[in-house]
């Protein structure tokens, strides 16, 4: 007897749905932006946040529940003890701003200050990579004061004159910083501790 031929496919047999490419689009640019150690088990909290109209993941929403956090944490495989270790350092409620808690994350991954909020400016921007990695001015001031805050070694004085240092180049640059800004021989360190 004869085996049944295989169906041909051609393009007027394939119904792809309209919002496939900008879906594997936004996918992409995400997995990009956090360059997940395993893909896969990112691959699934990404879509599984998707699926329950979350905004994937950790993003968009400006507080967060720490068992949401918690369960995020847990998809990206990563070690309990930092999570713990982190929101002992943040003093962090069961909703907290998960800016904040980003924020806080770089820092302990970063050898600086500097080097944190660089990295804050890397995961946040809507530049392309390699781009400025810009992001809106007001923001860069909450997530720095809140990190000056947290270090508690950073006179109030001191992130003042790096903001007023700054706000000169937002003015020039639509209401956005980038880290060259902050990163320039002519700004002040982002903590008196650094070297300029």
């Amino acid at each position: 007897m004869p085996q049944p031929e295989e169906p041909i496919y051609c393009s007027q047999q394939i119904n792809i749905p309209p919002e496939l490419p900008d879906v594997l689009k936004q996918f992409t640019k995400a997995a990009i932006r956090t360059q997940p150690k395993d893909v896969l088990q990112w691959a699934y909290a990404y879509f599984d946040a998707l699926s329950k109209g979350e905004t994937p993941p950790l993003g968009g929403k400006p507080i967060i529940e720490l068992s949401s956090l918690e369960e995020k944490w847990k998809h990206f495989s990563l070690p309990k003890e930092t999570l713990e270790e982190l929101l002992r350092i943040g003093s962090f409620p069961e909703e907290l701003k998960w800016l904040d808690f980003l924020a806080l994350a770089c820092s302990a991954v970063s050898e600086s200050l500097t080097l944190a909020m660089k990295t804050v400016c890397e995961i946040l921007t809507t530049d392309l990579k390699g781009g400025s990695a810009r992001i809106p001015f007001s923001l860069f001031k909450e997530l720095y004061t809140y990190l000056a805050e947290i270090d508690g070694e950073i006179p109030k004085e001191h992130v003042s004159t790096v903001i007023d240092h700054l706000n000169y180049d937002m003015e020039k640059q639509d209401g956005q910083i980038s880290p060259r800004n902050f990163m320039s021989d002519s700004c002040p360190p982002l903590s008196p501790n650094e070297s300029s």
